[in-house]
């Protein structure tokens, strides 16, 4: 098939209102996912630099569709509100969702509050350790799994987390390790574990039975990773530690 019509299967199932609908989660700390407000209240981040640029590719406008985590937006795959997005990948979005390439290694811990003296995985997995996750997130799931003896409390987004916390009604919030870093001046005396109860990759995604922009989308983050796109992206959220993920990865 040649190119231009390659382009345009992608084109009919990623943008079928003329539009790029990209899904973001909005939050009080950068991540390969989460993107902030700016005073203005126009949001950046890794995830609209990245839709930004596809739209660009494809030919068409872009409009950001913000949700209060990726739970959320995975949560309105079936609601036609959104065309592709930028989530962390694990077994049950992947019944829900097609990934396309990963463009960030994940990995996901515990921020203990203040004057605690949790050290270890083993000693948050204890009864009566409260502990905040994102609701639908990969990591909450993760953290679930791996401490079932905690005390687990649900919140919609990071920023209720911190006001429990500093309200001293959670003992630790489960969140990827490059959110913590956003938080930890917003928590002073808090800190991150050393150990990790996940790893993963946050990945480009489309909803279910779109292969041409699927392959599309792949292609992309492909190309991003091997331009820089995807690195210039990190590093101008301030997040020069994180990962990129290799050329070729599977979700």
């Amino acid at each position: 098939m040649a190119d231009s019509a390659v382009d345009e299967a992608a084109r009919r199932e990623l943008a079928p209102t003329g539009t790029l609908r990209v899904a973001i989660a909005v939050g009080p700390a950068a991540s390969a996912l989460w993107a902030v407000k700016e005073a203005s209240g126009k949001p950046r981040g890794v995830a609209v630099e990245l839709g930004t640029a596809l739209a660009g590719k494809l030919g068409v406008p872009m409009t950001l569709v913000e949700y209060s985590g990726s739970g959320a937006i995975v949560a309105a795959a079936d609601r036609d509100e959104w065309d592709v997005t930028f989530v962390p990948v694990d077994d049950e979005r992947k019944r829900v969702l097609d990934f396309g390439a990963p463009y960030h290694l994940l990995q996901s811990t515990y921020l203990v509050a203040p004057g605690s003296t949790l050290r270890t995985l083993a000693e948050v997995d204890r009864a009566g350790v409260r502990v905040a996750g994102v609701d639908g997130t990969a990591t909450f799931r993760a953290a679930r799994r791996t401490a079932p003896n905690a005390t687990f409390v649900t919140v919609k987004g990071p920023d209720q987390a911190v006001a429990l916390m500093r309200a001293g009604e959670i003992d630790a919030m489960a969140l990827s390790r490059e959110t913590i870093a956003g938080l930890l001046d917003a928590l002073p005396g808090a800190r991150a574990l050393d150990e990790a109860f996940m790893n993963s990759t946050t990945a480009v995604a489309v909803r279910k039975n779109r292969p041409a922009a699927r392959a599309y989308v792949t292609d992309f983050i492909e190309e991003a990773k091997a331009s820089g796109l995807i690195r210039r992206a990190f590093d101008a959220m301030g997040l020069k530690t994180s990962q990129v993920a290799p050329p070729g990865m599977e979700p």
